[in-house]
């Protein structure tokens, strides 16, 4: 297991300015930490798993330098852009031989963005800027890993990512050490289109089939009591193969009561079959309204880096 976990950013209400904030592009894709050392990579989920085997391109970091620790984004590209609904067809391939036949089809990029460790030497207590200075000296420029340029201009940087249909950005102070494991106001991130973590705690089944296949999904966020919120009630990205794999997931987690901790409206109740609220999935929304409820949210798909512990903190509407 890792010894850390990745810092995370708190969601800005404007974009920070002055000398102080550096900018980079927010990515669609999945969080992790790459350790390399002993000539053996090793890739780390943010919910601490091994997920090395989904992403063998990365496997050559291991020339580049004998100790390293690496934090970044695995993303894939769709049209040109990064996508996270692209990404799923690799972050949840857990046998090395499928990913490999998957990295013609759909490979993946790792977006280096942070340097925790270096022969031996913890970084972590060092500022944003050294450490940035620190690993583009490395020049890790590879096949499939980059590091991303940062940029001074937030405001501009937000501009060009909304014209280039990219998620959004992060503003970092650069005098701010990392801080394990903990979402810090020191990292700023501003996003374009408003995606959500959720957790499914219950199913209903698609109207007129013969069949037991995926209609929706009711999704829930943090109360702020250690319990769920009800958001609403997802059909939308669900069908074909989407919703059929998702289905079997949840069939497993069948209980007889909402997991919900308030009153789920009769109009999405009525016919839901419940399931504990394990599994994490990824929606796409307009906006997240003061009720906190989902408006017309799309399915995206499952978040197997993220466990229902990972999603702490109650979201802003």
């Amino acid at each position: 297991m890792p010894s850390i976990r990745p810092m995370l950013a708190t969601v800005a209400e404007r974009v920070p300015t002055g000398d102080a904030w550096a900018h980079e592009v927010k990515w669609d894709g999945m969080r992790v930490l790459v350790d390399v050392r002993d000539g053996r990579v090793t890739v780390w989920s943010r919910s601490e798993r091994d997920v090395t085997a989904a992403f063998p391109e990365l496997d050559a970091l291991a020339d580049a330098y004998d100790d390293m620790l690496l934090d970044g984004e695995v993303v894939a590209m769709d049209a040109g852009r990064p996508s996270f609904h692209a990404l799923t067809e690799r972050m949840h391939v857990s046998q090395r031989r499928a990913a490999e036949k998957l990295m013609s089809t759909r490979p993946v990029t790792l977006m280096v963005f942070d340097l925790l460790r270096l022969f031996g030497s913890d970084l972590r207590t060092q500022p944003w800027s050294a450490r940035r200075d620190l690993l583009e000296k490395l020049d890790l420029e590879g096949p499939s890993w980059k590091v991303p340029p940062v940029y001074d201009d937030g405001a501009e940087l937000l501009a060009a990512t909304k014209a280039q249909g990219l998620e959004g950005i992060v503003s970092k102070r650069r005098a701010a050490p990392y801080a394990t494991g903990r979402r810090s106001p020191d990292w700023r991130k501003t996003a374009h289109r408003a995606t959500h973590s959720v957790v499914v705690g219950g199913w209903r089944q698609e109207v007129g089939a013969s069949s037991d296949r995926l209609g929706a999904v009711l999704v829930g966020l943090p109360d702020g009591a250690g319990g769920w919120r009800y958001a609403g009630r997802v059909g939308s990205g669900l069908a074909g193969s989407a919703g059929q794999a998702l289905a079997m997931r949840l069939r497993r987690l069948h209980r007889d009561d909402s997991p919900f901790s308030d009153e789920v409206p009769a109009i999405d109740a009525n016919g839901t079959r419940w399931v504990e609220p394990r599994l994490v999935i990824e929606v796409k929304a307009l906006e997240l309204t003061g009720q906190h409820r989902l408006r017309q949210p799309a399915y995206l798909g499952v978040r197997s880096d993220l466990t229902p512990a990972d999603l702490t903190e109650v979201e802003d509407a």
